[in-house]
């Protein structure tokens, strides 16, 4: 057998070069090509094998997830930049081909966000100030109007005397209002340095977008494999713009309904209620649950009638269920569907592990994943030219 290896070494060299062969070349090509091939030994793996290879990726796994826990604070706005930025694409390609330098496009994307964020920032100063200046009445208002309902409850043993004195006096809930607003306050400035590094990581991510891009797509060797890539990640880019483009028009005009329902349901600062509509649409199931919710119970503390105070969060529900179901499926086909069992394991695992902007970046991560596994499976698809 030996020997039928080396014939078969030396006639393979023979046939790799592109000099003349003779003829005792050929005939020793085929001599080894009519050899019998040397037999293979495959390794068979027990159940012990198998168990301890899922083991070593188990763990992996897991040490990967506590690094991402663990370094959510630098993670968390560059992950969000990244996004951003991508969501941005199609108008930063525009731009580029309009002649508009890459640097200049990068500050002129990244300063229309700021701009965006100060504008919103802003307009929802008065309803906040407002909202924590009547603190102290509303919570008197909330206390008169669930009392009733408290006291039937006989095993919890709560009567108006309950709130004047003890831990649930309304001097004590003001005192652990003071509390909540030390433990925002202690917090904010690890928010500014997200914002910061946020706003770094989105400027120097769109000034190098397209090197970005040459560097992902020249890291494979082939071309087949580059051609994915490339189109993978122009996929990516357009489906985050196409959808983010277009449910920000939905939800706008949705926030804008919600502003009109809150003032014609009576409710205070009813700009923020539109505020809070319009963020919340942007998380699937849980958005709308929580905005129902807190709309109901909004509504029964102002009004007296249970009914009467029910409307508002009723006409909001019925809006976000016609927009949801007739318009966004209208407007954006069904290339976009996700499973919305998939959608909501997403939610709960990014909410656990970077709390309300992990809830956020659920569905844009979500997309991406689907994206790139829709974008790799599929054999016959119009190969796009390599750029030169």
């Amino acid at each position: 057998m030996g020997i039928a290896n080396g014939i078969r070494k030396h006639a393979k060299k023979i046939a790799i070069g592109e000099r003349q062969t003779s003829a005792w070349a050929q005939s020793l090509q085929e001599t080894a090509e009519d050899l019998p091939s040397p037999p293979v030994h495959r390794l068979e793996k027990d159940g012990l094998d198998i168990s301890m290879a899922w083991a070593i990726i188990g763990i992996f796994a897991i040490l990967g997830l506590s690094a991402v826990y663990m370094m959510s604070l630098i993670l968390i706005p560059i992950t969000l930049a990244v996004v951003v930025g991508m969501i941005l694409g199609i108008a930063a390609e525009n731009l580029g081909k309009m002649g508009v330098p890459r640097l200049a496009i990068a500050i002129l994307l990244s300063s229309g966000v700021a701009l965006v964020i100060v504008l919103l920032a802003s307009s929802l100063a008065d309803p906040l100030t407002t909202l924590a200046n009547e603190a102290p009445a509303f919570v008197e208002r909330t206390i008169s109007r669930v009392m009733p309902y408290l006291e039937r409850i006989e095993w919890l043993h709560i009567t108006p005397a309950t709130f004047e004195s003890g831990p649930m006096s309304i001097g004590a809930l003001l005192e652990n209002t003071g509390n909540v607003l030390h433990v925002v306050t202690t917090s904010l400035t690890p928010a500014l340095v997200q914002g910061l590094i946020f706003f770094a990581a989105l400027l120097l991510f769109l000034a190098s977008r397209v090197n970005l891009r040459k560097t992902i797509i020249m890291t494979f060797r082939t071309r087949p494999q580059r051609l994915a890539a490339i189109r993978v990640i122009n996929a990516v880019e357009q489906v985050l713009g196409f959808y983010f483009a277009t449910a920000s028009l939905i939800y706008v005009g949705l926030g804008v309904v919600m502003t009109v329902i809150a003032y014609a349901g009576g409710l205070s600062a009813p700009v923020l209620w539109g505020f809070f509509a319009f963020v919340s649409s942007f998380i699937p199931y849980l958005g709308i649950t929580l905005m129902t919710l807190s709309v109901a119970i909004a509504g029964i503390l102002t009004h007296d009638g249970f009914v009467v105070g029910l409307i508002p969060a009723a006409a909001f529900f019925t809006v976000h269920l016609v927009m949801e179901n007739l318009i966004f499926p209208a407007v954006m086909g069904r290339r976009l569907e996700i499973n919305p069992f998939i959608v909501f394991l997403a939610i709960l695992f990014w909410t656990w592990m970077w709390g309300a902007v992990g809830a956020m970046l659920a569905l844009p991560l979500s997309l991406i994943v689907m994206t790139v596994i829709e974008e790799l499976l599929i054999e016959e698809r119009p190969q796009p030219q390599l750029p030169k």
